[in-house]
């Protein structure tokens, strides 16, 4: 069965399509209008061999903050609706990431059960034309609009954008592992019986 997911999502402030494949490898055509963004996001796909196909529109004349936030929440609808059921599904991810002098762990748990853990300290106040503080404000949207446990923390790091990156980077690798088949798993990895 292929994991793959279609969400189209327009408001206001930003009109955003997206077609997400969980099975892929590492293809991505992203288009933000946020060039920082962009690159993290292509990061996230290569890393996580994920296929991703994202047009978004916001209004960056105001500032970067409704799209990427925006673009969170259409992930993370992306990322349930593709896993299904998760049936056969790991569930847990986690991966501890050098990039340089940065060092970052992202654990997370498609549990259902949306939270996010979030501690990285960042000094400077964008790269690129991209806020920093809406890196969190990104992870926020994806972990809740997925139904995701998430927990990011830098262990290590001075230069920011390698910060980041290994964020995105850390991120992809433990959601590969959680979304990875089990032959050993029946049903869904859970005694409750439902994720």
């Amino acid at each position: 069965m292929e994991r793959i997911s279609k969400i189209f999502r327009k408001t206001n402030e930003t009109d955003i399509t997206m077609e997400f494949t969980v099975d892929g490898s590492g293809r991505a055509s992203i288009e933000t209008g946020i060039g920082f963004f962009d690159h993290m996001l292509n990061s996230f796909t290569r890393h996580g061999f994920f296929d991703m196909k994202l047009k978004a529109e916001g209004d960056l004349y105001v500032d970067s903050h409704h799209t990427v936030e925006d673009v969170g929440i259409v992930l993370g609808n992306a990322i349930k609706e593709a896993v299904g059921d998760k049936a056969g599904m790991k569930r847990y991810g986690s991966c501890m990431l050098p990039m340089d002098e940065a060092l970052v762990l992202c654990s997370l748990d498609l549990s259902g059960r949306p939270y996010l853990s979030y501690q990285v300290d960042l000094t400077v106040e964008r790269l690129g034309t991209m806020d920093t503080e809406l890196v969190k404000e990104f992870f926020y949207a994806v972990s809740y609009s997925s139904g995701m446990n998430l927990h990011i923390k830098m262990l290590d790091g001075v230069n920011n954008h390698h910060i980041v990156e290994a964020v995105f980077k850390a991120f992809a690798k433990a959601l590969d592992e959680a979304t990875r088949m089990d032959e050993r798993i029946t049903g869904v990895l859970s005694t409750k019986g439902a994720l």
